[in-house]
């Protein structure tokens, strides 16, 4: 039998319930919960290999801080290029300044045009430089292989 072996994984309850009990996560009333919450899932963004349970608890930050950054920020049906346009708008950035963080010209524009998802560590580069999530970079609904690996 040749092709990928899927292993069934199972959670441990009590190393997720040791997780949420750590971390706490809550829906996120303000921007201390928000700046707490988003530390946790940097810590967890940047680990080369999750667990399980980190991977649900990842998933769970998520949730939390896209609903937050949605009411607080940009609205709900903005695509991440939709939200990077309205930073650079917002902070005065060309296709030039992207282009050092991006790459090329031609990788920019391709972005910009919706031709070429946005990279994990684009995502990365991208919220250091606008000072916001990595997340709001992400096509959490789309099916591209570049986000897949999140």
């Amino acid at each position: 039998m040749s092709g990928n072996v899927i292993v069934n994984r199972e959670i441990n309850p009590q190393v997720y319930s040791s997780l949420i009990a750590e971390v706490a996560p809550m829906v996120i009333t303000s921007e201390e919960q928000y700046n707490r919450l988003m530390a946790e899932f940097d810590k967890l963004f940047h680990k080369e290999e999750m667990t399980l349970e980190e991977e649900m608890l990842f998933d769970l930050l998520v949730v939390l801080i896209e609903k937050y950054e949605s009411e607080q920020y940009y609205n709900l049906a903005a695509t991440p290029v939709d939200v990077l346009r309205t930073l650079m708008d917002e902070h005065g950035t060309t296709t030039k300044d992207l282009t050092n963080l991006l790459g090329s010209k031609g990788r920019v524009s391709e972005i910009l045009n919706g031709k070429r998802a946005i990279t994990r560590n684009q995502a990365k580069e991208l919220g250091k430089y606008f000072h916001v999530s990595p997340t709001l970079f992400i096509d959490w609904d789309g099916d591209d292989s570049h986000t897949s690996s999140l």
